[in-house]
């Protein structure tokens, strides 16, 4: 062999890989080869054909609704390294050895477009491959495009590409592609295009690389920002965001290990990612469509893998169904029980939180009770000049202690009210709902009021006994020998019947408070501080939207808070007993004024602010100071099991030919899938120069 020859062998080598025969063929190529091989009639010599090879990359049970069975094909004329229409056993070692190759996408696409053989990739042999496999509705391309003459020069100036040209600029061909696909469609020229727009640019680009989920809420990707239309900027952060799919699992992976519960926020991961690499990759917008996408159907701004699994795995969708219906069924029961122990700790912290935050701020509510039951005449007249008189006097005649009468009734009251109330609030919002979260105001106002009047039913017993309790302080000082009654001799007293007393004054306050609350704080939260699916509230910004909600809220709603108060406590010897809510507010209006339907509003704004902040505060520190039990255990299970299904799917040659096909499918989404002429089926319609044995046998 001349020394030219030699060069020129060694270059190729370099540019294509070598073609050697292996010298030691492993057990499991061997037995891959032959449990799927054909013998040939007339030498003996075993094979595999077009179909037995399909059979041995692409078995029949695997999923096939992004990527179709017959697409694999394609990977036969990389095989056939002889263009004999036959596979030897020496080929499917090459092959193999060939799809273990870290750059073994770019090697293969390279192999298909050389026809040749000669390490370089033509122009013309890539158009007509390229035109045989498009759609026939596939979004056009430019070919003579600015980008593309950069990589192939321009029409009378066109050359050939060798291996690192050539997978350089497939590298970049999606992203082109999309670019000219958004010109398209972008057709006033403002910047930005229709969601259905959008679906259809990525389904024809990236569908194989995607999981179902990201595919089926595409169109949603115009509600991270204001407007009902895409942007370019939306475009290009979503093709980052998926161009680094492995990167961020990788820092998602990092980032819930080292959480306490598992989970993680955006700002958590974005935090990962600048200490994982050394320039920031992932822009904020890039970060906002992953937490969009990962927490559709999720309310919390806190997502575990599971969450992210929906965006990252493009087989999330067979996942729960790979073990058949025993699977399904073990998993539902396991999901049942593990979201009945969430909402139990859920339930657990909420309660010491509403405890901590009610006992906080309870000596306000004291004083706000103690002046709405001050009468305009009789014994009770003028006993306060206003609050912080009455929060003197309080002190003063009954101690430091005095301050907290009927705490007890309060802080048990507290777990089922809050329960309630934010529960009916959530089941009647989710119904009203759009499948976005969407939903109109005064759906809003109606799931708040129908909150406030479920409410009623467990609190006014508890509201009836903790007044009674908060004025009998104030009795035991102007009436000598007064009694001191206790919780439970209150119960008796009243009751069945009598717990209920003045529930109609409790309706009329808490249906309009909770309809006024909570559409408020949720309009405060999202329009004023920005939150969404992928931003979580700071504990200042929530505070801050609590405490301006519950100011209107609170105040617009005290008249109807006097007249329970009225109705509730026993009237003293000397004062107006009412008959009821018409005979109350009558009374007070005739004895008192307007002005006595408002006692106790400012103090009863200063007790929900506060209230509503220390509540949260608690529940933050708990979440942290007592972790959800085998949180952390099971986001780590979680990481090993899916690490080693990865690991045991890599072996496969399903899956790594399933990989190689990636870039051939950037090209287009149906690449692979041949053109069957009238009486030709497959492959054989196919040029022979392609491996078919259409013009086979021609001079």
């Amino acid at each position: 062999m001349s020394k030219v020859a030699t060069v020129k062998d060694a270059v190729k080598g370099t540019l294509i890989g070598t073609q050697q025969e292996p010298g030691q063929l492993s057990a499991q190529t061997k037995a891959r080869f032959n449990s799927h091989a054909i013998k040939d009639a007339e030498t003996g010599e075993l094979f595999l054909g077009r179909e037995q090879f399909i059979n041995a990359v692409a078995p029949p049970d695997e999923d096939y609704h992004k990527i179709q069975r017959e697409q694999y094909s394609i990977l036969f004329k990389v095989a056939d390294r002889k263009s004999k229409g036959k596979v030897t056993l020496s080929d499917w070692a090459f092959f193999e050895n060939l799809l273990a190759k870290p750059d073994a996408e770019y090697e293969i696409a390279f192999r298909l477009f050389d026809i040749e053989g000669i390490g370089k990739v033509k122009y013309d042999d890539f158009r007509k491959l390229y035109e045989l496999n498009k759609g026939p509705d596939t979004i056009p391309f430019d070919w003579d495009c600015e980008w593309a003459k950069l990589y192939i020069g321009s029409k009378k100036k066109r050359h050939d590409m060798d291996y690192q040209q050539f997978s350089q600029m497939l590298r970049g061909l999606q992203g082109e592609r999309i670019r000219q696909a958004f010109q398209m469609f972008d057709k006033d020229g403002d910047g930005y295009i229709e969601p259905e727009d959008f679906e259809r640019i990525i389904n024809e680009t990236a569908r194989h690389k995607l999981s179902d989920h990201l595919l089926e809420n595409l169109h949603t990707l115009c509600n991270i920002s204001q407007g009902s239309k895409v942007s370019y900027a939306n475009v290009r952060a979503f093709q980052n965001m998926i161009k680094e799919m492995d990167l961020v699992e990788f820092i998602i992976r990092r980032a819930c290990a080292k959480s306490s519960d598992g989970k993680i926020t955006r700002a958590e991961f974005l935090n990962q990612a600048a200490k994982i690499t050394r320039f920031s990759l992932f822009t904020p917008m890039e970060a906002d469509i992953l937490f969009h996408f990962a927490s559709l159907g999720e309310a919390s701004g806190r997502l575990g893998l599971r969450d992210f699994a929906k965006v990252l795995d493009p087989s999330w969708r067979n996942r729960g169904e790979e073990d058949g219906p025993l699977a399904a069924v073990k998993s539902t029961s396991k999901e049942f029980f593990s979201q009945v122990a969430e909402s139990a700790y859920g339930f657990g912290l909420g309660s010491l939180a509403g405890a901590f935050g009610a006992f906080m701020v309870y000596p306000i509510d004291l004083v706000k009770t103690r002046m709405q039951n001050q009468r305009g005449a009789g014994p009770g007249a003028k006993q306060y000049a206003n609050s912080i008189d009455c929060f003197r006097k309080v002190i003063r005649n009954e101690g430091f202690r005095g301050l907290y009468s009927g705490v007890l009734p309060q802080l048990v009251g507290v777990a089922p009210e809050k329960a309630i109330k934010l529960t009916v609030n959530d089941l009647v919002r989710n119904y009203f709902s759009g499948s976005q979260g969407e939903i109109k105001w005064q759906h809003e106002v109606i799931a708040g009021g129908s909150a406030g009047a479920c409410q009623v039913v467990f609190t006014n017993p508890l509201e009836i006994v903790k007044i009674r309790l908060q004025v009998q302080g104030e009795v035991a000082k102007s009436v000598e020998g007064a009694p001191k009654r206790s919780a439970m001799w209150i119960v008796r007293n009243l009751g069945l019947v009598g717990l209920y007393k003045g529930a109609s004054a409790c309706l009329l306050r808490d249906v309009p408070f909770s309809a006024i609350y909570f559409p408020t704080y949720s309009h405060l939260k999202k329009d004023l501080f920005g939150e969404s699916s992928t931003k979580k509230l700071g504990v200042l910004q929530l505070l801050t939207a609590g405490a301006i909600a519950g100011m209107p809220a609170a105040y617009l709603t005290t008249p109807c808070d006097v007249i329970k108060t009225r109705l509730q406590v026993e009237a003293r010897k000397g004062d107006t007993a009412y008959t009821g809510l018409r005979h109350a507010a009558k009374t007070i209006w005739k004895e008192e004024g307007f002005r006595a339907f408002f006692k106790g509003g400012p103090a009863r704004i200063m007790r929900s602010s506060p209230q509503f902040g220390f509540t949260l505060a608690a529940y933050e520190v708990l979440q942290t100071m007592i972790p959800y039990p085998g949180g952390k255990a099971e986001a780590k299970l979680q990481t090993q099991t899916v690490a080693a299904f990865k690991e045991k799917a890599a072996e496969s040659p399903f899956v790594r030919s399933r990989n190689a096909l990636k870039i051939l499918l950037d090209l287009d989404e149906h690449f692979g899938r041949v053109k069957l002429g009238p009486d030709e089926k497959g492959w054989k319609a196919m040029p022979g120069w392609m491996g078919g044995s259409a013009g086979a046998g021609k001079p």
